[in-house]
């Protein structure tokens, strides 16, 4: 008697033990979904926050900045660096009127537009500090890990912050794409269309560092050019490919878990995740 009652005590202990393992798994399930949806949220906000700061930009500017992967001497200075340049400048100070967004940061006559002597030439910031969440690439990817890019550039990072292999907390950098309304067409089958409203190029040498956390894996977005026409595509027209925001740009993050052309990405509009 005392045999069988020992094997049924033992029998409720391992039942309790289970369900304590599941809900304490079910605990764990909902405190991640619950992190990804305030992640989400504060995500929306600061790509409001941005798209706020480009339209107060291109109001007193009359124009959006550029976001080509070259500046104007054909030096790497992709969309991502352009976007930090123009909201907040290139030492967090303010953007310079004369700017030619250059990656060394001078005018056309070899003037640095970027130091203490032109502050007060400079505009007040389009973004506030606090939503900008600025890192320098080295912060990121690690100094001598920058590809083509000074590692001093700036970028403005998501909210998605994790341990980089420098050993920082930093999210990753916001992509910035301006449209061109030159163009007309928004080709998924050939992302090298030059007739496209956007340009995959603009930052595709700095998808190219690779995922900060883990060497040698690459973003889906940098191995498929074809996904940043795929994802921006504004599907509520089955007619004709057009973008989202065909006559403005495209900000893009890469999300919870930091990879680029996944159905995580957050981007400026709605969109809906297609293989």
């Amino acid at each position: 008697m005392k045999e069988k009652s020992k094997n049924f005590a033992s029998k409720i202990v391992i039942a309790v033990l289970i369900w304590a393992a599941v809900l304490f798994v079910l605990i764990l399930y909902v405190i991640s979904c619950l992190r990804k949806f305030d992640g989400r949220l504060s995500q929306h906000n600061q790509l409001r926050a941005i798209r706020i700061g480009l339209e107060f930009f291109s109001n007193v500017n009359n124009h959006y900045p550029p976001s080509g992967g070259l500046d104007p001497t054909g030096q790497p200075y992709c969309g991502a660096m352009k976007l930090s340049e123009a909201l907040i400048g290139k030492d967090l100070l303010g953007f310079h009127p004369d700017s030619e967004f250059r990656a060394d940061g001078l005018d056309t006559t070899g003037r640095q537009l970027y130091d203490p002597n032109t502050l007060r030439d400079r505009k007040e910031l389009f973004l506030a500090y606090d939503n900008a969440n600025a890192y320098r690439l080295f912060d990121i990817y690690g100094s001598g890990k920058t590809g083509p890019f000074n590692e001093n550039n700036l970028v403005l990072c998501d909210v998605y912050k994790r341990k980089m292999g420098t050993g920082n907390r930093t999210g990753m950098p916001i992509l910035y794409y301006k449209e061109n309304t030159s163009n007309t067409e928004h080709d998924a089958n050939n992302p090298d269309n030059p007739k496209n409203i956007y340009n995959y190029k603009d930052n595709h040498a700095l998808l190219s560092l690779g995922v900060p956390w883990k060497p040698k894996k690459q973003h889906p977005l940098f191995l498929n050019p074809k996904i940043f026409y795929v994802m921006t595509r504004d599907w509520r027209d089955n007619t004709v490919s057009r973008p989202h925001q065909s006559d403005s740009f495209i900000l893009i993050s890469a999300g919870f878990d930091g990879l680029y052309g996944t159905a995580d990405d957050i981007c400026n509009f709605e969109w809906k995740y297609r293989e």
